[in-house]
């Protein structure tokens, strides 16, 4: 099975990748982009997704900082994902 994580900073989270890229974007002639947030895109294979949710809390993502958004790409059932953020 392959999947797919995104994960980004939670809203309120200094973002300072984002902070440069959104002060960076006028420089280079682009205008109106506000509240821009930068995060990783991480793909693997596994054989048991079911253990996604813990790769993800124990590794991948920080959850106090992070969330995260998995998607499964070789499931025909996966339609949008599955939120793994726990407020």
């Amino acid at each position: 099975m392959r999947a797919r994580v995104l994960i980004r900073p939670k809203q309120g989270i200094l973002d300072p990748q984002g902070v440069a890229v959104q002060r960076a974007l006028p420089a280079l002639g682009f205008s109106g982009v506000q509240n821009v947030h930068v995060g990783r895109l991480v793909e693997l294979e596994l054989e048991e997704p079911e253990q996604l949710r813990d790769m993800c809390e124990k590794l991948l993502a920080n959850p106090l900082i992070e969330d995260y958004e998995v998607q499964l790409l070789d499931d025909p059932h996966a339609g949008g994902g599955a939120n793994g953020a726990s407020g």
